[in-house]
């Protein structure tokens, strides 16, 4: 098979265009379209004349873009990239910590090489994988990647494919994995001439974000190959670890066999092959316990999938938000209940949905680690009016609050870029459509989009004014300031490292049982204490002292009035959590 052989059964005639000059390729009755040149490891410059069209068209499977999606595809031979990371044997998931970054704004530079330069600043963290946000070509220079037309490339202002195998090769280098964010369930709005070429399309199904994917239609076959085999390209050629999958409760999909469990199939045969783990990630509004249960228990057999029900719980107890799909986590017995079952909607009301909704999660034979939680995320900070951080909003002591609960939860914990540090910094919703319509299209979308959760759309950042994104990148001199004295950013940093280091060296804090977790609770105090064998953690969301009849020896304290008393209780301060472990008999 020639590397530019294309799949286009819309397509009577097609001629590719390769460095100007033209070849008529033939056409099979399976919709492939081939031609006799074979690969020659040199750079070439190609595109697809389409029946009678004059503008070529990019490879649907194109590897570089190095002039943009509307621009001729760029051969890349990924095999020819000298990898260093041969001792990297890969990690399981159970027992990590999850760090999510977006690498246009996680450097001032916004690249793949400048990101690897912030890595050792990961390592003295103490995390265990970076997830990147999606790197798949985009229109335009700066875009949360969320809008990828062409799946199999990466970014050319990111670095491009061989910057990002540098990227994912110092990475394991570090003993870090990676895991990639990836979307399937819609393109962009702008460079995607997929439908030119194939029904890749489905004609009768829609979501938030477009047209979605033929996955059960006809020649939805060669559809499903084309996600496969990109999921597999990641893992296999670009040596990742994981992959995220977006939103997975759009992908329409009415098949016998679920395209995810189709996925988790490939991925385990794959594993298998290479010799270390392979993680499949999926975001998910569902609250449905099949993603994660295993394939032999006639679940898709997905490794683990976000809770946004954690997110929520702890969120509306820090803030005392309540507004919108908030509204339901308005009390301790809401956190309380996910961190004992998993899901807080489990065939319960939801009052923002106005239905139903969710599953249980079976506790007796479901880890906990297959649930992914986090106190924000690139979509909590994001897809909020002005993009704001807890930063904004909270005192120290409910960020400290904030990182107890997600490091010592029985879940996967998962922090966002900046966090660790309680960066200053918002992390808004940015876009650079060269299309004036598409800008406006979108502006206007997401003021609609916040009328349900009472938001000043006034505020609301323009995302195609650059600033937006400009706005959005870190300030690496928060947490390493020239000044002596640390300031809060210091100290934040300081008690991430600590209680990340605590998570690695107590096994009470990583056990994936749920039957070994206890919460209890007092609204009115606003108290609430978790077990965990014989670890317990102590948290006072009031803003009065409070004591509790709970003792033990101090591992991590964020306050330092924090006091064991006399009669064996313990005085916490306001707005301040403790980890205590029992002495034993």
């Amino acid at each position: 098979m020639s590397p530019y052989d294309v799949w286009a059964p819309r397509a009577e005639k097609v001629t590719l265009l390769l460095d100007g000059e033209h070849h008529a390729m033939t056409r099979g009755e399976d919709g492939w379209h081939t031609v006799d040149l074979a690969a020659d490891g040199a750079d070439h410059d190609y595109g697809y004349l389409l029946d009678d069209g004059d503008t070529p068209r990019p490879d649907p499977r194109s590897r570089r873009q190095p002039d943009g999606v509307h621009g001729l595809s760029r051969t890349y031979d990924p095999s020819a990239y000298a990898w260093g990371d041969g001792t990297w044997t890969g990690r399981q998931l159970a027992g990590g910590v999850i760090y999510e970054l977006h690498i246009g704004t996680f450097t001032p530079e916004g690249t793949l090489d400048s990101a690897i330069q912030r890595l050792d600043h990961l390592v003295d963290l103490g995390v265990d994988f970076v997830e990147v946000l999606p790197v798949n070509g985009f229109n335009g220079t700066h875009n949360w990647g969320y809008d990828g037309v062409l799946w199999y490339t990466v970014q050319e202002t990111y670095g491009g494919p061989e910057a990002y195998q540098r990227f994912v090769d110092a990475c394991h280098q570090r003993g870090l994995g990676v895991i990639q964010d990836v979307v399937y369930n819609h393109l962009g709005p702008s460079g995607n001439y997929l439908p030119e070429f194939g029904p890749y399309l489905h004609d009768a199904a829609a979501n938030t974000w477009g047209q979605s994917l033929n996955l059960d239609g006809e020649d939805s076959d060669e559809v499903r190959d084309y996600i496969l085999s990109n999921a597999l390209m990641w893992l296999d050629e670009y040596h990742v670890d994981g992959l995220r999958l977006d939103a997975v409760h759009a992908l329409v999909d009415s098949r016998a066999v679920h395209l995810l469990e189709e996925l988790g199939e490939e991925v385990a045969a794959l594993s298998a092959h290479v010799g270390r783990p392979l993680t499949l990630i999926a975001e998910s509004d569902m609250n449905n316990p099949l993603l994660i249960r295993p394939r032999e228990a006639h679940g898709y057999g997905l490794d683990a999938q976000w809770s946004d029900d954690f997110h929520h719980a702890l969120h509306v107890n820090l803030t005392g938000e309540s507004t919108g799909y908030y509204e339901d986590f308005d009390s301790l017995r809401a956190l309380a209940t996910v961190l004992e079952e998993g899901f807080f909607h489990a065939r319960t009301l939801s009052t923002f949905r106005g239905r139903v909704h969710g599953r249980p999660i079976d506790t007796e034979r479901t880890p906990t680690w297959r649930l992914v939680v986090f106190s924000q995320d690139h979509d909590q900070i994001g897809n909020r009016a002005t993009g704001d951080r807890l930063s904004e909003t909270l005192d120290e002591g409910g960020l400290a609050i904030a990182a107890v609960l997600t490091l010592t939860s029985p879940f996967t914990p998962m922090l966002f870029m900046g966090e660790e540090w309680a960066a200053s910094t918002p992390w808004q919703f940015f876009t650079s459509h060269p299309e004036p319509e598409l800008g406006e299209a979108t502006a206007k979308g997401r003021i609609e989009e916040f009328a349900k959760m009472g938001w000043d759309p006034a505020v609301v950042p323009d995302p195609q004014d650059p600033e937006s994104f400009q706005r959005s990148k870190l300030d690496w001199s928060e947490p390493y300031p020239d000044a002596r004295e640390p300031g809060v950013h210091t100290r934040i940093l300081d008690l991430y490292r600590e209680l990340l280091a605590l998570r690695k060296r107590v096994p009470e804090l990583t056990d994936p049982r749920f039957r070994e977790t206890f919460v209890d609770f007092d609204e009115d105090d606003r108290w609430l204490v978790i077990g965990r064998g014989a670890v317990t953690i102590a948290v006072n969301f009031g803003e009065t002292a409070v004591e509790l009849g709970v003792e033990g020896e101090a591992l991590f304290a964020t306050d330092p009035g924090v006091a064991s008393l006399p009669d064996g209780a313990v005085r916490l301060p306001a707005r301040s959590a403790v980890v205590l472990a029992s002495s034993g008999d």
